[in-house]
């Protein structure tokens, strides 16, 4: 079994984007904010602002206290997407970007001569210099293996600016010393479950078969994970999007009723338009608000076909009916649509009107003039005491379009 993938992790990628591009950030403990606000936690952090405890998820509360020195920044999305082109185009210079994975993360796979060992480490450092050629504050982790999988794992293996190689003559042993949550695709949630099948370490979980696996994960996965585990890449049917949606935490001047209501409205305005962009229509909205120490507030509904921000407004209006006016202030508001389908695969409801070609023109003609002059140029009404709220977020598994969704 020959070296296949080669594994490109950026390390404190949105941190590290900072500290390139304002010196003043650089050997300094930061972390990064998704908005200025006490409530809210790190989404991530310096290289010396984890050397103090401080990770990705942890409280602006409990960061000050790990790292008094701390210096907090809010996040700029549309500087770590551009950045993240330009280290694509980098990354290609030296060989073919097979698979962008997140953000921060990519793949790509070896062919002829690039599957010797000694080649593939010249290739690893080949991307590194010319990372650092152009940036010289961003650094990744690089890993090595016959699978995505394992160059994946190889990667976490040697964080800041690391290199490792795991070879198929490597497998198992190398793998023994990880813990289960090392491994990708074992969460919290998973390790527990495998805990109460008495898989406690990588060991044993190397050492169940197929069927066992299966059990284990209560699903095909653990199949796959058999084959992951030595090297081989599994087989996945490539599923259409299902859904997609908006979510953004509050500032402290709109955690009301109406200030999370009119981001809500922000929200749905940019998801209908880059669903709009995907030539798809949803069937299915809902909206959830989460509160201070209270249980969130959630309310769905299925609705006919349509891509028509109008017919959404109105969805979500209806939704918002019930929203317990005795809660805590909001803290976080999403919105999503799901059940998406392309026009040719719409049904309509013998009573349901279809989107008229008026309905249709004015859609496009709010997706051209804030395409040509720019977010908020023309919107809907919902949405005035938000305009400023809601800026671009970046997903683990999708990159924003800059033109749809800044």
């Amino acid at each position: 079994m020959t070296l296949n993938a080669l594994y490109v992790d950026f390390n404190s990628y949105f941190a590290s984007v900072e500290q390139q591009f304002r010196p003043e950030l650089r050997g300094k403990p930061i972390g990064v904010l998704p908005v200025m606000a006490e409530t809210t936690c790190c989404i991530a952090a310096s290289y010396e602002a984890k050397a103090c405890g401080v990770k990705t998820g942890t409280g602006v509360r409990d960061a000050r206290k790990l790292c008094k020195e701390i210096i907090f920044i809010e996040a700029r999305p549309p500087l770590y997407v551009e950045t993240h082109h330009q280290l694509i185009n980098i990354v290609e210079s030296c060989t073919h970007v097979e698979k962008v994975l997140s953000i921060d993360e990519m793949v790509c796979f070896l062919t002829g001569s690039q599957r010797i060992k000694d080649n593939s480490l010249q290739l690893a450092i080949n991307i590194k210099r010319a990372i650092h050629k152009q940036y010289e504050f961003i650094r990744c982790s690089i890993g090595i293996a016959p699978n995505t999988f394992l160059a994946k794992t190889a990667s976490n293996m040697q964080k800041l600016d690391g290199c490792v190689v795991i070879e198929s003559t490597d497998i198992p042993q190398k793998l023994y010393s990880l813990k289960l949550r090392d491994l990708n695709g074992i969460g919290k949630q998973m390790e527990t479950r495998l805990n109460r099948h008495n898989i406690k370490t990588v060991e044993q979980l190397y050492a169940l078969n197929r069927d066992q696996l299966r059990s284990a994960w209560g699903s095909i996965e653990g199949e796959r994970y058999y084959d992951k585990l030595r090297g081989l890449e599994p087989y996945y049917v490539k599923n259409s999007r299902s859904s997609l949606g908006h979510s953004h935490v509050l500032p402290p001047e709109q955690r009301t009723s109406e200030g999370g209501k009119a981001v809500l409205h922000r929200l749905l305005q940019k998801a209908a338009m880059r669903m709009r962009s995907y030539a798809l229509l949803t069937t299915h909205i809902s909206i959830k608000i989460k509160f201070q120490n209270q249980p969130s507030f959630y309310n769905e509904s299925a609705i006919s076909a349509t891509d028509n921000t109008l017919s959404l407004t109105e969805a979500l209006e209806k939704l918002f009916e019930t929203y317990p006016k005795f809660h805590n202030e909001p803290v976080a508001v999403g919105v999503n649509f799901s059940g998406l389908i392309s026009a040719d695969e719409v049904a309509y409801d013998l009573f349901a009107q279809k989107p008229s070609a008026s309905e249709q023109k004015l859609n496009q003609a709010l997706d051209l003039l804030n395409l040509k002059y720019g977010k908020n140029t023309i919107y809907f009404a919902g949405a005035h005491n938000a305009l400023k709220d809601a800026p671009m977020r970046i997903a683990f598994n999708h990159i924003p379009y800059l033109t749809i969704e800044n």
